[in-house]
């Protein structure tokens, strides 16, 4: 990049007003990264992951951040870095990740994957919103202060988010230098809707369960042995109806769920985000808000059983489900865990035991909203939009933000973005509004000046 494309503001101007100049760069460096397939997988680190981690150094470090690279164990490389803060002025920690989930059936997609393709208004490409344009979304808002804000910056720009992060949750609990700052912008999350600027204060922790079961050495005949032999499959679906009850709420003890307090989405808005279809009724009881943010969850996400196509009459002697748990953004994602297990260990359904073992944890993460960061962004994503800004909650979970906020309890922590509800994350056709794109570059870019006329000495105004 040019010293030309940078922004032009003066001092004491407000730099949201050359983010329009800005973008058509911006939009070529989008395209450049949703170009590369840079899926992450467990185990390996191949030649996209690190060709997007070395164009993601390039833009960061040609937006004026003096940038580095942190190699963890199995973990692939960090794009850390820092811009100097000016005297007396905060540090923004800016965070976001390059790698993407898999495409799945390329035949879904209405255009290829990872040929950023533009139709009526939006970015079509895997990685276009979840979260490549996070990642162009910090570098617009630094080039809108032609690579000089009035705070500090710090970097974490990972690559194995969408596969738990590898190393870096860890290591950053240990509030290494690098990622020490006042506040925290985090990169991965964006408005519930369209035209809705959404400042996200709350994600609910994961915690994987797998539970299986052998009660044969092989499949035996339904009419001779039905009925009396221990059907491995029966067993598992006893096991998995009663994690729930009839009403669809969770059933476990030990988790906990609290009714949502803020703006919650309407259930018409929630029905047609989630493609929910004409006259089928939503699941649970209480508000939309405690199901989705603030209360526990349990989906079946994996099972393995024989197929419809290929079924033929015999007792199942084999059965296994993986279940994924949404803990309520407090609960220790562990101790929910073990709630969950405790209950399936205890049920013994036709007195057949369950092998139960634990997955993959992730703690969630309630954001404090009473201070400096909170006044500005509140400000600047409002001016952005020209609409109200919103808190709301996810039931999406990042993990290195529990972890960030655990190292840095002091500092305040957005979870901004440039997505909304309808970009189909890791889906067929995800997309990026260029709108929510630019208005998402204009309100950090905002941000980072009233967040410095703001702050007072860490204690804000």
């Amino acid at each position: 990049m040019s010293e030309s494309t940078l922004g032009e503001a003066a001092p004491g101007d407000r730099p949201p007003s050359v983010v329009a100049g800005l973008l058509p760069e911006l939009r070529r460096d989008l395209d450049d990264l949703v170009r590369i397939p840079s899926i992450s997988v467990p185990g390996e680190i191949g030649d996209p992951l690190l060709a997007a981690f070395e164009l993601t150094t390039r833009l960061f470090a040609d937006a004026g951040v003096a940038v580095g690279r942190l190699d963890l164990p199995g973990t692939a490389p960090v794009v850390v870095g820092e811009i100097p803060a000016p005297p007396g002025a905060p540090t923004v920690l800016l965070y976001s990740h390059y790698d993407v989930v898999a495409p799945g059936d390329e035949r879904e997609w209405e255009s290829p994957p990872f040929e950023p393709t533009e139709r009526d208004g939006a970015v079509y490409g895997r990685g276009a919103a979840d979260t490549k344009s996070n990642i162009v979304m910090h570098v617009g808002a630094l080039r809108a202060w032609n690579g000089r804000p009035p705070v500090g910056i710090r970097l974490c720009i990972e690559g194995h988010e969408e596969i738990g992060s590898g190393a870096l949750p860890a290591y950053a609990a240990d509030s290494h230098s690098e990622f020490r700052a006042d506040t925290l912008v985090i990169g991965d999350m964006g408005s519930m809707a369209p035209g809705v600027p959404t400042l996200t204060t709350a994600l609910r922790g994961m915690a994987n369960v797998t539970l299986e079961v052998r009660t044969l050495e092989s499949g035996k005949h339904s009419g001779q042995y039905g009925g009396a032999a221990p059907d491995a499959l029966l067993a598992i679906l006893r096991a998995i109806a009663s994690l729930h009850d009839d009403r669809g709420n969770v059933a476990v003890a030990g988790l906990r769920r609290n009714e949502w307090e803020g703006p919650v989405q309407a259930e018409e808005q929630f029905r047609e985000l989630g493609t929910v279809l004409h006259g089928m009724p939503l699941i649970g009881t209480g508000g939309l808000g405690s199901r989705i943010w603030s209360g526990p969850a349990i989906t079946v996400i994996g099972i393995d059983v024989p197929s419809v196509g290929g079924a033929v009459n015999a007792v199942s002697p084999y059965a296994r489900a993986a279940l994924n748990v949404r803990v309520h953004p407090e609960q220790d994602a562990v101790e929910a865990q073990e709630a969950v297990m405790r209950h399936l260990r205890e049920l013994r359904p036709f007195g057949i035991e369950l092998d139960v073992r634990p997955g993959a944890t992730g703690n969630g993460f309630a954001a404090t909203t009473d201070g400096p960061a909170y006044r500005a962004a509140t400000e600047a994503w409002s001016r952005a939009w020209g609409a109200d800004a919103v808190l709301a909650g996810s039931g999406g979970s990042i993990p290195i933000v529990s972890a960030l906020a655990a190292a840095l309890p002091d500092a305040e922590a957005l979870l901004v973005g440039t997505t909304d509800g309808y970009a189909n994350i890791h889906a067929p056709n995800e997309r990026l509004l260029l709108s929510e794109f630019e208005n998402a570059i204009t309100a950090e870019a905002d941000f980072l000046g009233r967040y410095a006329e703001a702050f007072d000495g860490g204690r804000g105004a």
